[in-house]
């Protein structure tokens, strides 16, 4: 066994909890990767390769990690540093090879100023600060030079938040291609950082149609494409209502489409069998216009109540009536780019079957409150002339 490969499974033979990985100090200066961070990302280990411009991820099962760490590390790198709660495993390397190995206790101190780092600005976010990212820099979240301007902070997390929402899904799927439709884009600087994902950080060749209803808001989105250099990305004038795909979607992405509109996208995503949705609703005031409590009038005595309750209301119908039509559906808490109370994602991935029972379960759910509240939601009404038809 060699010197390097001793140090590395020692460094990593523990019960203790694996905090994080560092491989830095390139031997070359031509090295492509700057630095190397291995992190533990659910039931897999995430290699993040870092350029001066780019991140690129691979994961890693626990039984690959020694030998994957020995294969980046090997006449490349001069140091590592592995984190543990409370110590750290350093590997120094001199330029003819010759290792030392070292422990180190990390104080109480150091742990906290550790973890403070990590959840603050040393977070390894998948956007990290570094990259040039022109969409960024034209929101004026980076500087030129890549870096996070103070004031922007909280739409930095909030714009990386969005990211790894997206890139749970996608990290699990074994694609090189992706086609997109982003209902309702607006001047699209998210459309932009989205597509600058998929192709920078995923490598994936992407087709991406961005629509909106606004013809000055598609020229100047179209122009910025042109001016990034983002060609499978376009932009057309259309309504979210009827539109026609030009080419089998795999994922919709649809951020603050107005009350109805994002009912429209969620039935133009079933309807073409996507595999992915990703949906910030807006502006959920049909249910509320409709609410007529039968048994529970107090949900509708108290204006803020009933306006809350008619929101949640919606958005639980949408993922009942998605689960229905065969997308295993989460809500999650996320924060709205304009600070407002509204911090709901939906996130639906399609599945591969869905059992009868359990959609007839997420149906009876939605009829359930429809009958209680005298609702009538455009996303039932939508699929039900469908049912109809078929």
């Amino acid at each position: 066994m060699s010197e390097l490969k001793q140090y590395i499974s020692m460094m990593l033979d523990s019960d203790k909890e694996l905090d994080r990985i560092i491989i830095s100090k390139p031997a070359s200066k031509n090295e492509q990767f700057k630095k190397v961070t291995v992190e533990k990302k659910g039931r897999v280990y995430q290699i993040a390769k870092y350029t001066d411009k780019q991140v690129f991820h691979e994961n890693v099962q626990l039984s690959e990690l020694a030998e994957g760490c020995e294969k980046l590390i090997r006449d490349k790198y001069r140091q590592v540093n592995c984190f543990y709660s409370d110590e750290e495993r350093i590997i120094l390397i001199s330029k003819k090879g010759k290792c030392n190995y070292q422990v180190k206790k990390r104080a109480t101190e150091a742990i906290k100023a550790a973890s403070n780092t990590e959840h603050n600005r040393k977070k390894n976010y998948i956007l990290s600060e570094g990259m040039i990212i022109e969409p960024l820099v034209d929101m004026g979240v980076f500087t030129k030079d890549g870096k996070v301007v103070n004031s922007m902070y909280d739409k930095y997390k909030q714009i990386n938040r969005f990211i790894e929402i997206i890139d749970d899904e996608i990290s699990k799927q074994n694609r090189d291609s992706i086609n997109v439709i982003d209902f309702g884009c607006g001047k699209s600087y998210l459309t932009f950082v989205v597509y600058y994902y998929l192709t920078q950080v995923r490598q994936m060749k992407v087709n991406m149609i961005g629509l909106d209803l606004k013809a000055d808001v598609i020229d100047k989105c179209n122009l910025a494409a042109k001016k990034y250099g983002y060609n499978g990305l376009r932009f057309e004038l259309g309504d979210i209502n009827g539109y026609k795909a030009p080419f089998d979607v795999d994922a919709v992405i649809t951020l603050h489409a107005c009350d109805t509109a994002t009912d429209y996208a969620l039935y133009n995503a079933i309807s073409w069998n996507a595999k992915m949705i990703f949906s910030v609703p807006c502006c959920q005031h049909e249910l509320n216009r409709q609410m007529n409590p039968a048994e529970l009038s107090i949900m509708s005595h108290y204006g803020i109540i009933k306006e809350r309750f008619a929101a949640l209301a919606t958005d639980a119908i949408r993922g009942n009536l998605l689960e229905y039509c065969g997308y295993k559906t989460q809500l999650l808490e996320f924060i709205d780019f304009d600070h407002t109370p509204k911090n709901i994602l939906i996130r639906a991935v399609r599945r591969p079957v869905t059992p009868k029972n359990s959609r007839n379960s997420a149906l009876a759910e939605v009829k359930a409150l429809m009958e209680e509240f005298s609702f009538e939601p455009t996303l039932y009404k939508l699929l039900e002339i469908d049912e109809k038809q078929d």
